[in-house]
């Protein structure tokens, strides 16, 4: 007998957990971009004149100096003595001259023994005198520049990969039937789920494109980080995103989105397929929140169109062949090909 509560309280734990993940990856990434554009946008410090300060500190030393190094060494100078007796006016222009002291006057065993100011003075370039911190060391987030692709396409694999186990694993643990998930075994399944997934995924692709630069055009930006962080620079990491990655995205979300969230509770509690579809597609959208405000919008309104056609069908094939065109074919032809189709809505 199916367990139908213990699959829909499954389900949350593990939506309440990537929505989590997704939040904390968001702010993560957030704080780093924040951090790069403040050290970016901070004025330059002034440079520091070393040689003013030498200049400084060798008029500072007494001129009593001399005298006493002559006097411990036993030796005077009785010409200079006498010429300054001599000549008042030339022993004067002698000490102006040794007041300030040119370049080559400078004395050549004078030794610097103030401390370096870039390594310990807190008024180097990154120093933060808000926080009493060096804004450079202080850990702001993450730096998206330093994390490579191949670090980001496993954790993403390994982060979806797990839910979807967990989510199938409950499901044959509570007896759910494959026909409240939109499963059957059969060969015209197969068929159907593929052509009709195929077509919807075109379709779906060029709405949302035309979607995302109508937003643009009227001046609501969206962002592309995420997507230009996942792709490859090498033909092998092609094929781990195409062949890999996406696809456990595309089985991952529409199981949860859609069999899960639609298919389980209409069947075992009645409910309406359309408030579950409404609700499903606002945490389709809130799990992906680093597309910007507009990435969104228009995620859920994706998740919405997914959840019609799961609805319709019945079928967790056409969705999921679907959903995996739309996120192949962004990344082939924006990061592989270059091609900004929709460009010209976006002026």
């Amino acid at each position: 007998m199916p367990q139908w509560a213990a699959f829909v309280g499954i389900t949350g734990v593990v939506l309440v957990l990537l929505l989590v993940l997704s939040h904390l990856t968001q702010s993560s990434f957030s704080d780093g971009d924040s951090g790069s554009d403040e050290e970016s946008d901070r004025p330059p410090e002034p440079p520091v004149d070393t040689d003013a300060d030498r200049a400084d500190i060798a008029v500072d030393i007494p001129t009593e100096n001399s005298e006493f190094d002559q006097s411990k060494r036993g030796e005077t100078n009785p010409d200079s003595a006498s010429s300054s007796a001599h000549n008042p006016a030339e022993g004067t222009r002698a000490v102006d001259e040794s007041s300030n002291p040119g370049p080559s006057s400078r004395p050549a065993d004078t030794v610097d023994d103030r401390p370096d100011r870039t390594a310990a003075d807190p008024t180097g370039p990154h120093w933060d005198s808000r926080t009493g911190r060096d804004a450079a060391a202080a850990d702001r987030g993450v730096d998206p520049d330093s994390l490579s692709t191949g670090m980001v396409l496993a954790n993403v694999a390994f982060s979806q990969g797990l839910f979807a186990v967990v989510l199938l694993g409950a499901a044959v643990y509570t007896a759910i039937p494959a026909s409240a998930l939109g499963i059957e075994f059969s060969v015209a399944y197969l068929e159907t789920g593929l052509l009709w997934g195929a077509a919807a995924g075109v379709v779906f692709y060029l709405a949302n494109e035309l979607a995302a630069a109508a937003a643009t055009r009227f001046g609501f930006d969206h962002e592309e980080d995420l997507r230009e962080l996942l792709s490859p620079e090498s033909v092998g990491g092609w094929l781990l995103l195409l062949g890999g990655v996406l696809p456990i995205i595309a089985v991952f979300e529409e199981f949860l989105f859609r069999a899960a969230m639609i298919g389980v509770p209409a069947a075992g509690f009645g409910l309406s397929p359309w408030l579950l579809a409404v609700v499903s597609s606002v945490a389709f959208a809130l799990g992906h929140g680093m597309q910007g405000s507009i990435g969104v919008v228009v995620t859920g309104l994706l998740g919405f169109v997914l959840a019609a056609v799961f609805i319709v069908t019945g079928s967790l094939l056409v969705v999921v062949v679907a959903h995996y065109l739309v996120n192949a074919l962004e990344f082939v032809v924006h990061e592989g090909l270059g091609l900004e189709w929709a460009e010209t809505l976006e002026g």
